[in-house]
């Protein structure tokens, strides 16, 4: 997904922390007590269903079942509904309506689902998440206290912090502060406690609190995600120094900033003060919660599970641009990739961010296979964004993937002007400009954006392994070339293609029984490539495993090799690899394993 891509908008975030391992551990722990505990009602409920009650919810529910088991939130939601008016107090199409209605970021169509299913006595979390989203919302924390304390759990982290930030909601500062220390005191959720007890502390105007709490050693990783320290910043800013907060973006950050992170910065520099605005209300500070939740959550849970808790952050909070992003980056992963371009249009245009969203809907727009349509997405960004080097290199990637290769070089061309002097981190850009120009038969050109790469990240294997092959390609700088597939080889030993690279400069190079050894550990590796196991073939053919050879030659046609690859291989099968050698005017193994 594209918004995880991205540097300046992916959230480092909490999942970084130590204690991140403890806190899935506690989530997974309270769900698979309450999905226990679902799975008995479910029993109770489904078991008791009439024959002709079970004939009719038949269609319905197997229809929701298959889009659920896709992620398709729509028909799903659709199905599972028409199953529940045919079933109204059956718990498991209530959880999965629920659920459903949730993905799609509707809270409000799964909050009466919700109610009825805490009215049966169904103890579900995503129920609990639901009901209590629905009161932060409307702002009613005396009715969140009181439910938590009638029994009304989500989670230790969630409960913890959303009881301290209901407090604050209702005025009691101080009993809010003791709840977060209280949740701090729990292994492994320390770090998410002092996070929201210093936003907590800003909210409520005490800065110098605030800074003790962010400038603590237990609050490091806090202070390096995004977030902690865009909050951290306006903190400072309010304590009149600026210029630690300037020192917080740079250490933070470093020298490649998005729009708004440049913008931030000017305004500090020019010795502006900041507002703290980072939040306005506990019910920001709940979004908050279910948001850090969700990043610690990301990579460990299942992309669909938290969606929930991104949604939440959304609902509660449409202006929090990270918490869209995220769950647009989600939809992408789920492949509901038009769901995910819903969710990129809620960004609205005057956003810094705006421009992170667009090139989030081209990517899902090209992952849904409507490239046209993500190319006129990337046109339109590079008017009205043209000073933005992302905009042309996420234009260039695309274009390169259409093999529109003379745009794609034209697009990378704009984002290094726009670069000035290269840095390390240029590379990337240098060696997919160097791959168009390739592409385009201009060799001189590419040659030398691939060895640019090389000067700003010396052992790249990427650039390594193409700039050799297509040396051995050209059958030129051998030498030069083995050396630059060892040394990615070294880098990526389970690479397919960069272990196949050094089985062809091998082969090329008359070392044949060499060149087998390292082929054959390629095509274990990608063993449905057509060009591995087109190499495969010929080294078998050169050291004399001619059946083998036919074997792989044939393998390799089965997999759809480019037509001017396969119209070779055809070649070989019929006439044998040393009439196609003649043919192309190469020399005879023999005389190739004298040299």
């Amino acid at each position: 997904m594209l918004w995880r891509r991205l540097c300046n908008f992916a959230a480092v975030a909490l999942r970084m922390w130590d204690e991140r391992s403890r806190l899935l551990r506690n989530l997974e722990q309270e769900l698979a007590l309450r999905i226990s505990k679902l799975a008995v009602f479910v029993a109770s409920t489904w078991l008791s269903v009439s024959p002709l009650a079970a004939d009719g919810l038949a269609g319905s529910y197997l229809a929701a079942r298959h889009a659920s088991y896709f992620s398709d939130y729509e028909e799903a939601a659709l199905y599972f509904t028409r199953a529940l008016s045919r079933d109204p107090s059956n718990a498991s199409i209530m959880e999965n309506a629920m659920t459903s209605y949730v993905g799609l970021g509707s809270v409000k169509q799964a909050l009466p689902i919700a109610r009825r299913m805490e009215q049966a006595g169904v103890d579900s979390q995503i129920a609990a998440i639901v009901i209590t989203t629905d009161q932060v919302a409307r702002g009613d924390f005396e009715s969140i206290l009181r439910d938590a304390e009638a029994g009304r759990q989500i989670g230790p982290l969630v409960d913890g912090l959303i009881q301290a930030w209901s407090h604050v909601g209702t005025g009691k500062i101080s009993q809010a502060l003791m709840d977060f220390d209280d949740v701090a005191a729990q292994p492994g959720l320390s770090a998410f406690a002092k996070y929201h007890k210093a936003l907590a502390l800003a909210l409520a105007g005490d800065m110098e609190g605030a800074d003790a709490v962010f400038a603590s050693e237990d609050a490091a990783q806090m202070r390096r995600t995004r977030r902690g320290a865009l909050a951290y910043v306006e903190v400072l800013s309010q304590l009149g120094r600026n210029e630690d907060a300037i020192d917080v973006i740079d250490n933070t950050f470093g020298q490649t900033l998005d729009i708004g992170l440049t913008k931030l910065r000017a305004r500090l520099v020019a010795g502006e003060p900041l507002d703290f605005t980072f939040l306005g209300s506990a019910k920001d500070g709940i979004a908050e919660v279910f948001y850090t939740v969700g990043i610690a959550l990301d990579g460990e849970a299942a992309d669909g599970y938290t969606l929930i808790y991104s949604r939440m952050a959304e609902h509660l909070r449409p202006d929090h641009i990270e918490a869209i992003l995220f769950s647009a980056g989600l939809l992408e992963s789920l492949e509901r990739y038009e769901l995910a371009t819903k969710t990129y249009n809620k960004v609205p245009r005057d956003s810094d961010a705006f421009h992170a969203a667009e090139l989030g809907r081209a990517e899902a727009l090209r992952l849904s296979e409507k490239p046209d349509a993500a190319v006129e997405v990337l046109q339109q960004l590079s008017k009205s964004h043209p000073q933005v080097a992302d905009v042309h290199i996420s234009t260039g990637d695309l274009q390169r993937q259409l093999s529109e290769y003379g745009e794609a070089a034209d697009a990378y061309t704009k984002a290094i002007e726009i670069f000035g002097d290269p840095r390390p981190e240029h590379w990337f850009v240098y060696y997919t400009r160097g791959i168009a120009y390739e592409r385009m038969g201009e060799w001189p050109k590419a040659e030398a954006d691939f060895r640019q790469a090389l000067d700003l990240n010396p052992d790249q294997p990427q650039v390594l392994n193409y700039l050799g092959y297509s040396l051995v390609e050209m059958n030129a700088k051998l030498d030069e070339a083995t050396d630059m597939i060892e040394r990615a080889v070294a880098a990526r030993p389970d690479s397919g293609y960069i272990v196949d690279s050094l089985g062809w400069v091998l082969f090329r190079t008359g070392k044949f029984e060499d060149a087998v050894v390292h082929l054959e550990r390629a095509a274990e590796i990608e063993a449905v490539d057509p060009i591995v196991n087109d190499h495969l073939g010929d080294a078998y053919w050169a050291v004399g495993r001619k059946v083998e050879a036919t074997f792989q030659w044939n393998r390799a046609l089965s997999f759809d090799p480019v037509e001017k690859d396969a119209d070779r291989i055809r070649r070989k099968l019929e006439v044998g690899l040393d009439v196609v050698r003649e043919e192309e005017g190469e020399e005879p193994f023999d005389v190739a394993n004298d040299n």
